[in-house]
């Protein structure tokens, strides 16, 4: 009980802090008259009902872990110190892995009851402003082992796809011409679609 009335006191504080959202919550008690910690209580417990019932949750639980690593990270762009940038780039590669991961596996953990919620707290897990956090457990543990056991041929799969991709650039317009306008331009009268240093 003890813990809780702790819990309660440090989100009160926090509510109480001099920033935007506080502002709107402040206000929100004044018209409601009821305490800023139980509006908060409320809407989470509201949230949390929506994840369990609702429509369209796994988008939700993705845009929760999504908007404010966004924010964040842009805020931590915007100053000198690396270790912010380092902690935000850790928690994308994750996301990254995560939605990845899930994008193949989605059709078989959509069936377990309360997936979106369970999904929803990773993220929150993840992004919680401890240390170390979710993103950088998961990091040290899962994918930056695998990494390094792998780093080689990963590397060479980069390299690989990055001189495709550079071949790709230097002839795909010829490629393109020729699949989507193919014009013959010996024909008399006919006017060539291709750009000229293309066909020199």
């Amino acid at each position: 009980m003890d813990r809780l009335r702790s819990l309660r006191t440090k989100l009160d504080d926090y509510l109480h802090k001099d920033n935007p959202v506080n502002d709107l919550l402040k206000k929100a008690e004044e018209k409601t008259k009821v305490d800023r910690v139980n509006l908060v209580l409320g809407a989470i417990v509201i949230f949390v009902v929506y994840l369990i019932f609702g429509y369209g949750t796994s988008f939700l639980a993705s845009f929760v872990g999504f908007l404010y690593p966004a924010y964040r990270s842009i805020k931590a762009l915007e100053t000198e110190d690396k270790e912010d940038d380092k902690k935000w780039l850790t928690y994308w590669v994750v996301f990254a892995a995560v939605s990845v991961f899930e994008a193949f596996t989605d059709i078989l953990f959509y069936w377990i009851p309360l997936y979106s919620l369970l999904k929803c707290c990773m993220f929150l897990f993840m992004m919680i402003p401890t240390e170390p956090n979710g993103s950088v457990l998961i990091y040290q543990r899962i994918i930056r082992p695998y990494f390094l056991k792998h780093e080689k041929k990963l590397d060479d799969a980069v390299k690989a796809a990055s001189d495709l991709a550079g071949d790709f650039s230097q002839n795909g317009f010829i490629i393109l011409f020729e699949v989507v306008a193919p014009v013959d331009v010996t024909s008399p009268g006919t006017r060539c679609l291709y750009p000229p240093d293309i066909l020199a």
